[in-house]
């Protein structure tokens, strides 16, 4: 059943945690910060939440005010997505990725989402801005992802493109993996983790791009102002 306790506290953090702060709320609204979701989606992706359980936190989402559920455009089952008072929520989601990059890992066997390897490399990648632009197909448990390099940002969006340099299919797991250690690439496609067809060298690109990133804006000023010193 949904729950109604309450801190009974008038400071916004609390009533915030009111409404976000159970268990799996916030990893709900992550898997949905760059795409609705069907239930089957999420349950796929939350592989340690029952399914009564993520059903409650969806109900009490959508009652929030968070979530609602609509009807795909497509045919078949209606899928759950972000508020515009829970896309508020998403700058918080990506903060707290940030600082629990430090927290310990859990005890295995520890989940890892698409949508989780996504948000980081999107906001953990920088291209060279001098590069040209890239467009890289990733398939990711069985969703289809487009990621675009150029003037020194990455740009993530669901569903297919036209036109790709590359394409990639692999777990979230592995990708994960290889945007740590892209030397690990040709190794992983010739043990068959990893499948890529097109411009081997556009899939590089990416995993650089996090890697051994592009100097930021500021770090390139520093640079140039230790060398006037």
């Amino acid at each position: 059943m949904p729950t109604s306790r309450s801190y009974r506290d008038s400071c916004g953090i609390a009533r915030a945690l009111d409404v976000v702060g159970e268990r799996w709320a916030l990893l709900v609204v992550r898997e949905l910060v760059l795409v609705p979701q069907r239930f089957s989606e999420l349950r796929r992706a939350l592989p340690h939440v029952s399914s009564n359980l993520l059903a409650d936190r969806l109900r009490e989402l959508e009652h929030n005010g968070v979530i609602r559920h609509r009807q795909a455009p497509e045919e078949g089952p209606r899928v759950y997505e972000l508020t515009e008072w829970g896309r508020k929520l998403e700058p918080i989601v990506l903060a707290l990725g940030d600082w629990g990059i430090d927290a310990p890992q859990p005890p295995p066997p520890a989940a890892l989402s698409a949508t989780s390897v996504l948000i980081f490399l999107q906001g953990a990648a920088r291209p060279d801005p001098a590069a040209p632009p890239t467009t890289c197909r990733l398939e990711l448990d069985g969703r289809v992802w487009t990621v675009r390099l150029a003037s020194g940002r990455v740009q993530v969006q669901p569903g297919e493109t036209a036109t790709a340099d590359a394409s990639l299919r692999a777990e979230p797991k592995t990708l994960s993996a290889l945007l740590t250690d892209p030397a690990t690439l040709a190794a992983a496609c010739a043990d068959g983790s990893v499948t890529v067809v097109g411009d081997l060298s556009a899939i590089g690109r990416l995993l650089h791009a996090v890697s051994d990133p592009w100097p930021s804006a500021d770090q390139n000023a520093e640079v140039a102002g230790s060398h006037t010193r």
